[in-house]
């Protein structure tokens, strides 16, 4: 298992993260699988026996089972790896019991602790934008926890790239806790991150945390074209993140995700992983499953390297046009380009 830094701190992360969305499984959660504290343990362990170090929940995963689950099944070896969560989501019928307010930041993270049996959370992540909420307000909350040793680092997820760039503004300006990272989805299956959300972090530092980097299944190699859905896959229980707007290119890039799996004698999910591994700014992928075999395979591209020959393949099949302004940008490029507009630009200027 290889690590990096979580963006510009010190802390290193395993490439691969266990993902405990599946920990209980209710409600919205349950096609993703139904994990009780005995199935969790075991999937610790197989995950730390291979080297990961992180694993991420939040507070909305099964309203709160998720981390009830994890604090159990880790028990007193909770120091021995690092735990994320987020705050955001609803988690009642009132009206402060969701957002990003101080009220709702400083009871969600009391509330969060004491499910997972802990009394530091080392990597605290706001679920997404709050709009209704002043910038300050979030952030000074998100200090206090810094500051008062409950939390560690913090971190965004489902940002857009101004959400992202206000908010490091906002922190630097004002002297609070920065975002050590961002967690987005980003994969073969869509790569939209690469408009706006990679090059941020390249240029401010900010380590990536990637969400169903197999795009829900879809790059697992079950999805195939012509096929029906598998039977008892989340697509198959009526699971519709992320969105398909294009099934040609998304099969197209399947084809060559198997073909260089069987040419390597491996599955397509290990190579759907290793291929974001091998993206600029990435620092892990986090990875869930239903069965304990499923865990494993996916553990299995810590050690896969692609080759520059088959990153391009995969590249070129599953390549999007440029955005306005970026095509624009690709064509008057003139040699004055940072690292973060080259990360955008490379494929497009040469």
């Amino acid at each position: 298992m290889e690590y990096r830094h979580l963006g510009k701190t010190g802390l290193q992360v395993s490439t691969i993260s266990l993902g405990t969305m599946g920990f209980a499984g209710t409600g919205w959660a349950s096609p993703v699988g139904h994990i009780d504290v005995d199935g969790a343990r075991r999937q610790i362990d197989i995950a730390r026996a291979a080297g990961v170090n992180l694993i991420d929940t939040a507070d909305v995963y099964s309203d709160g089972a998720s981390e009830e689950i994890l604090g159990q099944a880790l028990g007193s070896d909770r120091d021995q790896v690092l735990i994320a969560t987020k705050v955001r989501g609803g988690m009642g019928s009132g009206p402060n019991d969701g957002g990003l307010s101080r009220q709702h930041i400083i009871s969600a993270a009391e509330a969060s602790l004491r499910r997972l049996g802990t009394d530091y959370i080392d990597l605290y992540q706001l679920h997404g934008w709050d709009g209704s909420t002043p910038l300050e307000e979030t952030l000074g909350a998100l200090d206090d926890l810094v500051r008062s040793g409950k939390v560690r680092y913090i971190g965004a997820s489902n940002f857009s790239g101004w959400h992202l760039m206000k908010a490091l503004g906002t922190s630097d300006r004002r002297e609070f806790e920065r975002f050590a990272s961002q967690q987005i989805y980003y994969s073969l299956q869509s790569r939209d991150a690469e408009n706006e959300l990679v090059p941020i972090t390249l240029d401010q530092g900010v380590g990536i945390l990637v969400w169903s980097p197999l795009a829900g299944g879809l790059l697992t190699g079950k999805y195939r074209r012509g096929q029906d859905t598998p039977e008892g896959s989340r697509r198959f229980e009526g699971w519709t993140e992320p969105p398909i707007y294009d099934e040609d290119r998304l099969y197209d890039t399947i084809d060559v995700l198997v073909q260089i799996a069987e040419e390597r004698g491996t599955s397509a999910t290990q190579i759907g992983l290793a291929w974001t591994l091998a993206k600029p700014g990435i620092t892990s992928v986090i990875v869930g499953a239903r069965t304990e075999e499923q865990l494993t395979d996916s553990l299995g591209a810590a050690d896969v390297r692609l080759t520059d020959a088959e990153i391009a393949r995969l590249d070129d099949a599953s390549a999007t046009p440029l955005p306005y302004p970026y095509w624009h940008q690709a064509n008057t490029a003139d040699g004055r380009s940072s690292a973060a507009d080259l990360s955008l630009l490379a494929r497009h200027i040469g």
